[in-house]
């Protein structure tokens, strides 16, 4: 990002027939949004107005162009991406509207990459109609960490005011869960959670619970073997890390009695183990982040919503949440990454047997 330009928040549009356009296009109505960034919508100006009129909002101004080179602060960007017309069908999964999110995100990945937005947020998509020949992961974030990962291991952390949840497991089906989880799964989660919550989060000092996999944590071998002999013994060499973490805990009795409240984050197991519980909790401002990757990603925690799509019901609260945590976690990293580029060290003289120890931090204030 260029000093003393405003964070530049890619997003993409994602399944068109979805409520992707309807909560884009009610969260840059709010002007107050280009005082904080400068947002650029990775899309088409005809199926933008398609659902513009399909919703009976009124118009948006955009800055239209063509490569987002030309994007401009103090207005909402558009990068005209898809050009032929593409039919939009309200509630429907279709081919072409798979087809047209991965044209629009493929694009959007691409100028992340060469500096010309700043961080992205991604609207849902279908996870069976993207599917293609460029296309076959289980999700946005097996595809980011694929694309733009440098080598990197994502982890998929969803969240919102009250309590952060990270998965060891992501889009795996339950029958293939358990053999999943072992010992150095759980331990580079474990390691990239408290990374991300020092860095991205400005979590000094991050306490994080650990669930555990079986019914009552396995009622010591009981119910299931994982959590003594796996889950403990990572936790244990996490803890010889100087990683702050404890559990195994029961998810049902955790979350039921607002233990999670004592935690700055939450590793669950699976999927549905830790997200059912956070989506009750709060679904409206819940924000899915792509933590471990060398750029900053967010997206709303719901998903097409095709059951309303073109209704006008969509809240457009969790994809406003997603816009704000992206910027905060993109400026986050900037100060860590400036706090902890340089730190000074201390300098051993040898002066015969004595080891005589100058401290640069002194040496650096009898200079100011």
């Amino acid at each position: 990002m260029i000093e003393n330009q405003k964070i530049r928040v890619g997003i993409t549009h994602g399944d068109t027939n979805g409520i992707g356009y309807e909560v884009i296009l009610k969260t840059l109505s709010n002007p107050m949004l280009i005082e904080l960034c400068t947002p650029v919508l990775y899309g088409s100006t005809k199926i933008a107005t398609y659902h513009r009129k399909a919703l009976d909002m009124p118009g948006i101004n955009f800055n239209v162009v063509q490569d987002a080179s030309g994007v401009k602060d103090d207005v909402n960007n558009i990068v005209d991406v898809i050009k032929e017309e593409v039919k939009v069908d309200l509630g429907q999964p279709t081919k072409a509207a798979g087809e047209a999110a991965f044209v629009v995100l493929e694009r959007a990945v691409a100028d992340l990459k060469a500096g010309k937005i700043d961080v992205l947020v991604t609207a849902p998509i279908n996870k069976s109609t993207i599917q293609s020949e460029e296309f076959n992961f289980p999700g946005h974030t097996e595809y980011l960490e694929a694309s733009m990962g440098d080598g990197n291991k994502s982890l998929m952390i969803l969240y919102n005011e009250r309590v952060k949840v990270a998965l060891v497991t992501t889009h795996l089906p339950i029958s293939q869960v358990s053999a999943a989880i072992t010992k150095e799964t759980v331990l580079e989660k474990l390691e990239l959670f408290n990374n991300a919550l020092k860095q991205d989060f400005a979590i000094e000092y991050p306490r994080i619970a650990v669930l555990g996999l079986n019914p009552h944590s396995g009622d010591n071998g009981l119910i299931g073997k994982e959590e003594k002999e796996v889950i403990i013994p990572a936790l244990e060499e996490a803890a010889d890390r100087k990683i702050s973490c404890f559990g195994p805990y029961s998810a049902d009795g955790f979350f039921g009695s607002g233990q999670y409240e004592h935690f700055d984050g939450v590793l669950a197991m699976y999927h549905d183990q830790g997200l059912a519980p956070l989506k009750t909790i709060g679904m409206e401002s819940g924000v899915n982040y792509t933590a471990g990757l060398p750029f900053v990603r967010t997206s709303p925690d719901h998903g097409t919503g095709y059951d309303i799509a073109g209704k006008n019901l969509a809240d457009e609260s969790s994809l406003r949440a997603a816009i704000y945590q992206a910027i905060d976690i993109s400026r986050n990293r900037e100060i860590y990454n400036e706090i902890t580029s340089n730190p000074l060290r201390r300098q051993y003289v040898n002066k015969g047997a004595d080891n005589v120890v100058l401290d640069l931090t002194k040496v650096e204030d009898e200079h100011q």
